[in-house]
């Protein structure tokens, strides 16, 4: 992962926007305006307030699901999008054709909604440390934790658990345990009981969810390069529930979730960027600064299978539950699906619109697969037409993570825009919905 911060979305919409007026030829959507009413018109009217909740009834409504009155721009979403198309520039590390990467992706069918908007609050305000780093269900901001509960038409505060701020003292000593501070969050994990928190300097942070104070927190490198990049926690075959960590000192730990101890520690050749762990806990899909990923055999130790296909690093990946699917996320703007009995090639690949696929997700049924593109684009596909239909949403903003509730009733986007950013709750549409109306 490269050591690279991205604008907000923000500061890149209004230098494209700037880039378009000054581009007068034939195909500039918006023709000749006068650049100071266009800046003026796209800043929030009134960021000094806090921007208001947005809920199901107000969308119905004709309210824009993020608040952005698109009444008051000097243009409608639809050319605002058509910009967005024509400027965005999708960050690469290695040099090839887009075209190359998405050549051989799958016809995807447009489907109706999986999911249905319900709520999007603004007291949850996602933020990225790093632009090549999602953080899941939960929102990281201004280096405080918070834990949020969206209750369909209302939104509720629960207790602030981790200040990052903070000099943060564990409870537990020795296994490694030391004080860290001022602690900008990259990554988390939480299974249970247990919430673990990863940092940019290569913190690790263990709160037992039902306790005070913090039990155990470490630093695992004093590598200047050592972001904590993905954490997953999981149970191994002995049932054991274990922690793993992927790190940009190239290197992926395991440690014991009730001692903490470092039981295992792999190198590889490359930043590890994210670490992913089949149903099982036998194998682990490990991708990096590298075009190409491994499967690995935590056991044994060595990697037992290549996958090789993207056009340049991954930053995601996820397994289906029955185990035999293996879902990755490029830089190359595609999903690429891989039989885990066959690893030869990958099954299928699916193509973003815009950018990197920074997140994926499956949900516990098996039935969707998630994929978060690194700014305004969120797929949900229908695992059981073999991923030829999706749902798609798009909205404004670059994305902190996506996550589907344990039961998949619900699904969670963070949207990490300075001013329409939030975190946006949906419902999970049945095939009986229409029954709803009887009533």
């Amino acid at each position: 992962m490269d050591e690279f911060e991205l604008e907000d979305n923000l500061e890149f919409i209004l230098q494209s926007i700037q880039e378009l007026i000054e581009d007068q030829g034939d195909d500039n959507p918006f023709g000749e305006v006068n650049q100071n009413e266009l800046l003026a018109n796209l800043v929030n009217y009134d960021q000094d307030n806090l921007m208001p909740d947005v809920s199901a009834e107000d969308v119905a409504n004709g309210k824009d699901v993020q608040g952005i009155p698109w009444e008051k721009m000097l243009f409608p979403r639809d050319q605002y999008r058509e910009m967005k198309m024509r400027t965005y520039k999708n960050y690469q590390n290695l040099s090839y054709a887009r075209e190359d990467a998405v050549e051989h992706c799958k016809h995807v069918e447009k489907d109706s909604p999986y999911y249905d908007f319900q709520y999007n609050t603004r007291h949850a305000r996602p933020s990225i440390v790093h632009f090549q780093v999602c953080i899941y269900p939960v929102i990281v901001s201004s280096f405080q934790y918070n834990m949020w509960s969206l209750n369909r038409a209302t939104a509720e505060i629960s207790t602030e658990l981790i200040n990052g701020d903070d000099c943060i003292i564990p409870k537990q000593r020795g296994h490694g345990s030391q004080s860290v501070s001022m602690v900008q969050f990259t990554t988390m994990a939480v299974d249970k009981d247990l919430l673990v928190l990863g940092g940019f300097q290569g913190e690790l942070i263990f709160k037992r969810l039902e306790d005070d104070g913090i039990v155990f927190s470490t630093r695992v490198t004093e590598d200047e390069n050592a972001i904590t990049n993905s954490l997953e926690i999981y149970e191994d075959p002995n049932g054991s529930r274990r922690l793993v960590a992927a790190n940009n000192d190239c290197s992926v730990r395991i440690f014991d979730t009730e001692y903490f101890d470092l039981l295992n520690h792999y190198v590889f050749p490359w930043s590890v960027n994210s670490v992913s762990v089949n149903p099982d806990g036998t194998l682990f899909a490990v991708l990096g600064d590298h075009e190409d990923g491994l499967v690995f055999d935590p056991k044994c130790g060595k990697a037992i299978g290549k996958l090789t296909g993207h056009l340049d690093y991954s930053f995601s990946s996820a397994w289906h539950p029955d185990g035999n699917i293996l879902a990755t996320g490029s830089q190359d703007t595609t999903c690429r699906l891989w039989d885990i009995r066959n690893l030869s090639q990958s099954l299928a690949v699916l193509g973003g619109k815009l950018g990197s696929i920074r997140c994926i997700k499956f949900s516990s049924d098996g039935r969707f697969l998630a994929t978060a593109e690194a700014i305004d684009f969120v797929h949900i596909y229908d695992c059981f037409a073999d991923y030829g239909k999706s749902h798609e949403i798009n909205f404004f903003g670059e994305i902190a993570g996506l996550s589907f509730s344990p039961d998949t009733d619900a699904f969670y986007i963070g949207v990490a825009d300075q001013t329409y950013g939030g975190l946006m709750e949906f419902s999970r549409r049945h095939q009986h919905h229409y029954l709803n109306c009887l009533w």
